[in-house]
């Protein structure tokens, strides 16, 4: 199976972007977002938009819809999408477009389901609106959709609400309702960032076929330059708004031009050294034997134990569903275990968390993926950081604001500049050290990192991984660290932990886990690293015998 196909047609392209200039409104200033970026997209080819947080990616996709972000505007330029001036067109005449014709993948499925709807309601909600098929055969195609995106059950899988199921499932879903219309271009935003790496791989291999079996032409954002080297046909490179330059893949990977591509290139190099063991002390957190799960009957933790010692990282990897987040849920006392125990520096922990005290609360912190959805928006920098600081601290007046204000320095971030904004004024690595600081300023010993780089792009998250680490030192701090991301483990982990299916299938030193033999499981993860080769991808799915994996899902979608 070819990876990518170009459409080699004299046909005009189905999307033309010509001179776009984007303005956005930045303390009652218009600034410049996108710099006069031009853009060609013929049927069935793939674009890759590649750049740094703030490079104007996200925008620049949004605008081939024909859409901006509030405080916004498109001031100058032409898009045109299989002929239509879309800058030209109503509201309405939009709204047909949207959903049925053009479709996007967010990267934030947690932001953008409707928590009250079951899944395959919101599938079947778009092909129902634009009549494209009823109900039943909307029904039947989202099983298809669900079954190729290898979602658990999927006969039944619509049937779950967003919050019953995980961040990477949940992505997935997303993808498969962008597809519910067939439509012509899909802009797809970051869409594995919340994925494992062997969930991506089929992720993306769905993407290509799909895009492949039905001409879609597809506009493909991403900071990880190995997926977007899978995906692409040809690789845009974005600065600020201005375009650096662009190219084939191939020919981009192989000599790219720019100085700034060239680091984008480079393989990030940042690597703490391994914390020694200090021996003879209690563990900081130490799991014993927990079986836990949502139902009586299905346990989704079983016989799990671990320990985390001071000043130490533990890196906690496995598949999406394998058990990483649940198991955060049962430190910090959101779900009780039906079996094992959870202890804080030999001392037990209630199961509950409303059964701990303050104190016990203030030393178990955690800080989430997506800062979008766990930053209230309504309320400004100084009070996000503020409350967890009054709370556990019992700090108000100066002594709280001036606390406030060191908090912000810890984590570079200039208070005066910074401390009466909203979140939605800053960037996402500029949240994730919110997110950061507000876990810290209830001065805990040990902090939950649950997937805090894996929505950045690579310098963002190599600057997040140095701040935890020089935190951690100063601070005396213990990290559980969850991610899918293996070179983030080996950026910053002492210590790993691999999951499947609710089980620690191994754990051990970094230094030894990196080393073969390696279990299986461990291998597999190892081994579904995309790498800077256009044609790892084929030779991964050729090598476990699933080049034409979902033909037959496929076959039934049409």
């Amino acid at each position: 199976m070819s990876p990518k196909t170009t459409n080699t047609s004299s046909s005009a392209p189905l999307l033309t972007m010509r001179n776009v200039h984007i303005k956005g409104l930045s303390d009652e200033t218009w600034v410049d977002i996108i710099n006069g970026v031009d853009l060609d997209l013929n049927r069935g080819e793939v674009l890759g938009l590649i750049g740094e947080s703030g490079a104007g990616k996200s925008t620049l996709g949004l605008a081939a819809m024909g859409f901006c972000r509030d405080g916004c505007k498109i001031t100058d330029g032409s898009i045109e999408f299989d002929g239509l001036d879309l800058l030209s067109q109503s509201r309405q005449q939009l709204r047909q477009l949207r959903g049925r014709r053009i479709a996007y993948v967010a990267q934030s499925a947690a932001a953008s389901f409707n928590p009250a709807h079951r899944l395959i309601d919101q599938f079947c909600e778009a092909p129902l609106k634009h009549d494209v098929m009823a109900r039943s055969e909307a029904e039947t195609y989202a099983t298809s959709l669900y079954e190729r995106m290898n979602l658990p059950d999927p006969d039944e899988f619509g049937l779950r609400y967003p919050h019953e199921v995980s961040g990477g499932q949940l992505q997935r879903a997303m993808t498969a309702m962008a597809l519910s219309c067939r439509p012509d271009l899909i802009i797809f935003d970051e869409p594995t960032t919340a994925l494992d790496v062997t969930t991506q791989i089929e992720v993306l291999a769905a993407i290509r076929d799909i895009v492949k079996q039905f001409n879609t032409a597809a506009i493909y954002i991403s900071h990880d330059l190995a997926v977007v080297a899978q995906m692409a046909d040809t690789i845009k490179v974005l600065l600020k708004g201005d375009e650096v330059e662009q190219a084939t893949t191939a020919k981009m990977l192989k000599s790219p031009k720019e100085d700034y591509t060239k680091s984008l290139w480079a393989v990030r190099e940042y690597a703490r050294a391994e914390q020694p063991l200090v021996t003879g002390q209690q563990p900081v957190i130490e799991i014993t034997n927990v079986t836990a799960g949502y139902s009586p009957r299905q346990d989704i933790l079983k016989d799990v134990s671990f320990a985390i010692h001071k000043r130490r990282t533990v890196a906690v990897v496995g598949e999406s569903g394998s058990g990483k987040s649940t198991t955060a849920r049962v430190i910090t006392g959101l779900l009780e275990p039906r079996m094992g125990s959870v202890s804080f520096a030999g001392a037990p922990l209630p199961a509950n968390y409303q059964d701990r005290t303050r104190d016990q609360l203030r030393h178990v912190q955690m800080i989430y993926q997506m800062a979008d959805t766990a930053l209230n928006p309504k309320l400004r920098i100084r009070d996000l950081i503020a409350r967890p600081a009054a709370m556990y601290l019992g700090l108000s007046g100066r002594a709280l604001e001036d606390r406030v204000r060191d908090l912000l320095r810890m984590i570079e971030m200039e208070p005066d500049q910074y401390i009466d904004r909203l979140p939605s004024e800053l960037s996402g690595g500029q949240k994730q050290r919110i997110g950061i600081a507000r876990a810290i300023a209830a001065e805990p010993g040990f902090i939950i990192c649950d997937e805090v780089t894996s929505a950045l792009d690579q310098l963002v998250a190599e600057g997040i991984l140095k701040l935890l680490d020089r935190l951690q030192s100063e601070l005396d701090l213990s990290y559980m660290f969850i991610t899918h991301d293996l070179a983030t483990v080996r950026a910053i982990a002492d210590e790993v932990v691999v999951m499947k299916d609710g089980n620690v299938v191994e754990q051990g030193p970094k230094s030894e886990m990196f080393v073969p033999p390696h279990h299986a499981y461990t291998e597999l993860l190892l081994g579904s690293v995309p790498e800077m080769d256009p044609k790892w991808l084929d030779r991964l799915l050729e090598s476990r015998g699933a080049d034409n994996i979902g033909d037959a899902a496929i076959a039934r979608m049409k």
